[in-house]
Formats: C-alpha cells, sequence, structure tokens
C-alpha cells in the first residue's frame, strides 16, 4: 500500500511539472468501405477490424504513458460508404474531434481534408496516390502511408543492388495498375535500371477463385510471357490484384519476380520480428486474434504520431502538433530499424519499406549505397525539388 502511494505520488509530481492535468485529445479512425472482388487468396481476405484493430494497440501505447501526464486519449472508430462520408465528418467535427486518421481513396481523402479545415489535423494512414503529396496536397493533410513511388523505388533499389538492371515490366490494364507502372517505369529511369519490354495483362472481368482459375492462369501466363526480350527480373504492377501473385513459377523464362507479386514492398507484415517487432506482432496478435495487416500498422503509426506529438508538446491543438511533427524535434520507432520523421515540404512519413516474400522480410530499402544530402531515406519517393506542393511553403 505504501509502495502505491509513491508510485502515485510520483506520477503527480511528474504530472505538476510538465504542467498535464487533465489534458483531452480527441481522434477519430474514419475508414471508408468501398465494393471490392474478393481477392486472389484467402490469406488476404479483409477483415472487419482492418485498420481499426491497429489503432487499438496504439491507444493502450499512448495511455500508458499518458496516464501519468494527466492525459486521457478519446479514440472514435467509424467505417462507412463513400455516399455517407460527409454527414459523418460533420457529426464527428461536431462532437469535438480535431484529430483525424483516415483510410479512404485519393479522392475522398481531399474532400475530407478540404470540408474538416484548418482546424482539424488529418493523416492519411493508407493511400498510396502520388497526387494528394504533390500538387494536391493540403496544409492540414499528413501522410503516414508510403507513396508508390516510395514503394517502387524500394523494390528497384533492391533489383539494382543485386544487379537485376534489365527488367520486363507488366502492368494491368486498369487506371490504377497504369499509374502503377508509371512509378516503375520513373524508379527504373531514376537509378538506372532499364525497361527491355512492357506488357499489359488485360482485366476481362470474371472470378479469379474458381476451382478453375488456377489451371487458367497456368496455361496464360507462360503463353503471355514467352518471347520476351531478354531480362534479369520481372516487376508486375497489378493494383487490381489480378495476375501477379500467380507470376512465379509461370513465366515463359524462369526470373525473379518482383513489385506486386513474388517480393513485394510493404510497410509491414505479420513475419517481420526484427528491431523488436517480435513484441508488437504478439501484443497485435493477442489482443485481434489473427496477424497484422498493412492498414493496420499503419493506422497504429498513425495515432502513434498524434500520441508522441501531444506528449512531447503537451498539447492538442492541432496546428501545435503539426507545426511539432514537421520540426527536426519530431521522431518515432517504427519497428523498421530507425527512428521516422517526417518531410517538411510536403507532409511525407520518411520510411524504410520493408521487403518481403511473405515468409521472412528479404531486404529493407533504402539500399546500401544510396546516399542523399539531407536522409538516405529521401530516397525513396518524390524528393523536394521535384515536388509541386506548396501549401506547405513558409
Amino acid at each position: 500500500m505504501v509502495f502505491a502511494r509513491l508510485i502515485v505520488a510520483f506520477a503527480c509530481l511528474f504530472c505538476t511539472a510538465f504542467g498535464a492535468y487533465a489534458l483531452d485529445i480527441n481522434a477519430a479512425v474514419l475508414r471508408v468501405d468501398y465494393p471490392q472482388r474478393l481477392p486472389i487468396s484467402r490469406y488476404d481476405l479483409i477483415p472487419d477490424d482492418l485498420g481499426f484493430a491497429g489503432g487499438a494497440l496504439a491507444d493502450e501505447d499512448n495511455q500508458t504513458t499518458g496516464n501519468f501526464m494527466g492525459m486521457t486519449f478519446n479514440t472514435n472508430y467509424v467505417a462507412t460508404t463513400p455516399e455517407e462520408i460527409d454527414a459523418l465528418l460533420e457529426e464527428l467535427i461536431a462532437n469535438g474531434t480535431t484529430l483525424l486518421v483516415v483510410m479512404a481513396n485519393a479522392e475522398d481523402l481531399l474532400q475530407i481534408a478540404d470540408r474538416a479545415g484548418s482546424d482539424v489535423l488529418v493523416i492519411n494512414a493508407t493511400t498510396r496516390d502520388m497526387s494528394v503529396r504533390d500538387d494536391q496536397c493540403r496544409a492540414n493533410l499528413l501522410h503516414v502511408a508510403p507513396s508508390e513511388m516510395m514503394l517502387a523505388d524500394a523494390v528497384v533499389q533492391f533489383a539494382m543492388w543485386k544487379q537485376w538492371r534489365e527488367v520486363f515490366l507488366i502492368q494491368g490494364s486498369n487506371p490504377a495498375d497504369r499509374t502503377l507502372g508509371d512509378a516503375y517505369r520513373r524508379a527504373a529511369n531514376k537509378f538506372g535500371a532499364q525497361v527491355v519490354e512492357e506488357r499489359e495483362f488485360e482485366d476481362t472481368g470474371g472470378s479469379r477463385r474458381t476451382d478453375t482459375g488456377h489451371v487458367l492462369v497456368q496455361r496464360q501466363i507462360p503463353v503471355f510471357t514467352q518471347n520476351a526480350e531478354d531480362h534479369d527480373v520481372v516487376i508486375a504492377a497489378d493494383n487490381s490484384d489480378l495476375f501477379a501473385l500467380y507470376l512465379p513459377f509461370h513465366l515463359w523464362t524462369p526470373r525473379p519476380v518482383m513489385g506486386s507479386g513474388g517480393l513485394r514492398p510493404v510497410t509491414m507484415h505479420a513475419a517481420h520480428e526484427a528491431w523488436g517487432a517480435t513484441q508488437f506482432q504478439r501484443r497485435f496478435e493477442e489482443a485481434s486474434g489473427r496477424f497484422v495487416q498493412e492498414a493496420d500498422y499503419e493506422v497504429w503509426l498513425s495515432l502513434r504520431v498524434i500520441g508522441e506529438a501531444v506528449i512531447r508538446i503537451n498539447a492538442a491543438d492541432p496546428a501545435a502538433l503539426r507545426d511539432y511533427i514537421l520540426s527536426d524535434d519530431f521522431e518515432l520507432a517504427a519497428f523498421k530499424g530507425r527512428k521516422v520523421n517526417f518531410r517538411p515540404w510536403n507532409g511525407q512519413l520518411r520510411q524504410p519499406v520493408l521487403l518481403t516474400d511473405s515468409k521472412i522480410t528479404v531486404s529493407v530499402s533504402p539500399q546500401d549505397g544510396y546516399l542523399h544530402q539531407v536522409s538516405t531515406l529521401d530516397t525513396l519517393g518524390l524528393d523536394q525539388p521535384e515536388s509541386a506542393c506548396n501549401a506547405f511553403a513558409e
């Protein structure tokens, strides 16, 4: 009993020293659910608590320190359809939400940021679209999710480290696939790889998980890839989850596969254990009853960005938090071997990218030997001189 009183007394002194009594932090995670086809693999089925499970773990982490500082982290988790976004956002803001983590596509993300206004700090947890970080950036919008350019650069850096310089690029026929293909073309040009041939795999619709699906693909892929120019590696741009997972073992000419299939760039995966990630994985699995997915990690990281900033500056004002998060003083551990921070010129989180075959972390980009005058992490994605983002200008 005496020991418990001493702990309480120490906590009170700690709170007094930092002047952090009764600070309420009102955040929300807003997930927009879109119609989606079933994934090729049952392993990739979308759980009902996608993203929310990672957020719950971040709440625990934030509140653990917050308890000692008189802080209460209140996070509201809501899922909605695109048609109901406006009404739900209005309700959240009316209820005092000033910190908003969003899981939505690029178009809806920008509308949310614009409607929320400067009094709300919005964090993009999942959208990889480049435009929202470039010419369509917003001053109240930060990005924890990596861009497609960052992911493509991570893949091509590894290919170059392996001396796989000649690339056979296969992209899907949907707009999102072509955008990803553009990111790989840019990365190849940036790092000195050569795209020796490109082909487009047409999406004809239909089920990808029928009893005969793998039989059809087993016949289609070899024929589709035959007579290609000599190449070292196949890179797949398949945001539609149509064909890339079938490429390994089905190519006409056997080559390593990277990108949307084979060796994939990710923010996190369930087998990653380095740099303290084992503890994170075990806590997540115990709490959720499943393995972590990228969106779970990205929401966890978004809320941890908020929590770390609140605790460091002892304030919950969105403008003050934004300024601190974008400053040189902010950094956060992310289970990737180095602290992460934000690019002050477009609000993008600098972070390493894991390369996984879904069983282990094969490598981590940026690769050794890629240097930068500010941070080697800025070798991934759009660099400041290339950026058309003006919203963060002083």
